[in-house]
């Protein structure tokens, strides 16, 4: 893709994210980006590329001057998304941001995550039973895939044992994010949204009558306080747990075992020293994150880190770039589970910081150290092979990662 503008940089660089190959490896593509200040490029219209670790950590702490909520484009088709034109945390400001987070923290609070250990360890043995009993393992639908969504689906109350279903329903929308602008989505984009929508409607309702001790129960028992969720923005919020919830999780496990299974003696490492799996978690965060951008738009006119941006500026900020920023990481592109932590941006920062940092983490932590202490021999099975990536340059996920358990 070509610049518009390139203040104080001449390096050629490229820039596409419905490009395949592209996908598979996008960092080497990020480091004349870093070389410089943001740049803005043409991708189906201007975007400006935030990039180095001191100007993507400026945008995300400062919410008064780069929103979270897109300019309304007139040209598209209305609440076509799954949220349909619902508010949701993701893409939305102070207050809207602030009443939202705050009614659903207290379910994401350290001792609540502690209360989920069990259960998570329950369900990645079994799952790890499974696979021992089949004599091999396909990280991505062996363990991966379930794991989160079934944690979440317990959270919500409906049965884990739709999994499959919702990972089906999930990995269609996602997939949407490799249409190309202008382009129309595809049938079965619809029409997973559409099953989605009402699989969960129906449990709002039917929670509604027959209240648990779930998530889902919660939100509907504060639907008569004035700062409660009103119905689509619970019903939004559901289906953004579920989308980004188990989606960023399942590609935080597969990411990190890609990266263990091609350093074979930082698996080796952390076999030998458990204790280091926390700095391991937060290496595979950094090195190869679940999320590689987000997107804000700015609100006026504003100079960031030496470059000009006027209002309404849309704003691709590369998280992944900046946890491969020399500037901040000492030789960024080695995989080191000794490293110390140096605050990456892999769940953001500000006040839209990911809420479910520390569920995402434990779950990590624990699939990865299962996986590693049942299968003392686990390797790649091709340490040469190209994996295959599901198809969205925002949320970074393996399609599969097969490994050798003998």
């Amino acid at each position: 893709m070509s610049e518009t503008t390139a203040p104080g940089a001449s390096q050629n660089f490229y820039f596409n994210p419905w490009d395949e190959n592209f996908r598979a490896n996008p960092y080497p593509h990020y480091k004349p980006l870093l070389a410089g200040p943001p740049r803005i490029i043409d991708l189906f219209g201007p975007v400006a590329m935030v990039t180095r670790y001191a100007d993507v950590m400026a945008v995300l702490r400062d919410h008064a001057h780069f929103s979270s909520e897109r300019p309304r484009d007139p040209s598209e088709p209305p609440n076509e998304g799954p949220f349909a034109g619902a508010r949701t945390m993701l893409f939305s400001d102070p207050p809207t941001h602030t009443r939202l987070r705050r009614l659903v923290s207290r379910d994401f609070t350290p001792r609540r995550i502690r209360e989920l250990e069990p259960r998570v360890r329950e369900i990645a043995k079994n799952l790890i039973d499974h696979a021992q009993r089949k004599g091999e393992l396909e990280v991505m639908s062996g363990f991966a895939n379930a794991l989160p969504v079934m944690v979440i689906a317990e959270m919500l109350g409906v049965p884990p044992d739709h999994y499959e279903q919702f990972k089906h329903w999930s990995d269609t929308v996602v997939s949407g994010d490799n249409t190309l602008p202008g382009t129309p989505l595809p049938a079965e984009f619809h029409a997973a949204i559409k099953a989605l929508r009402s699989y969960f409607a129906e449990e709002i309702d039917r929670r509604r009558k027959h209240p648990g001790a779930d998530l889902i129960s919660a939100l509907v028992a504060a639907h008569d306080d004035a700062e409660a969720m009103n119905a689509d923005e619970l019903l939004a919020f559901v289906l953004l747990l579920l989308l980004a919830g188990n989606e960023t999780t399942t590609n935080l496990i597969g990411n990190g075992m890609l990266a263990l299974g091609r350093n074979p003696a930082q698996m080796n490492l952390l076999r030998q020293r458990p204790e280091l799996m926390a700095r391991a978690i937060e290496e595979i965060l950094r090195y190869d994150g679940p999320v590689q951008s987000t997107v804000r738009f700015t609100k006026e006119d504003i100079n960031l880190g030496g470059t000009k941006l006027p209002a309404n500026q849309g704003c691709f900020i590369i998280l992944a770039a900046a946890n491969r920023d020399p500037a901040q990481f000492e030789d960024p592109d080695r995989f080191d589970i000794t490293r110390e932590p140096r605050d990456h941006v892999a769940f953001g920062e500000g006040i839209h910081f990911c809420i479910g940092a520390p569920l995402a983490r434990m779950e990590g932590a624990i699939a990865i150290g299962a996986m590693l202490e049942r299968f003392g021999r686990l390797r790649l099975k091709d340490p040469a092979m190209k994996p295959a990536y599901k198809g969205s340059y925002f949320l970074r996920g393996l399609e599969s990662l097969p490994v050798a358990i003998d």
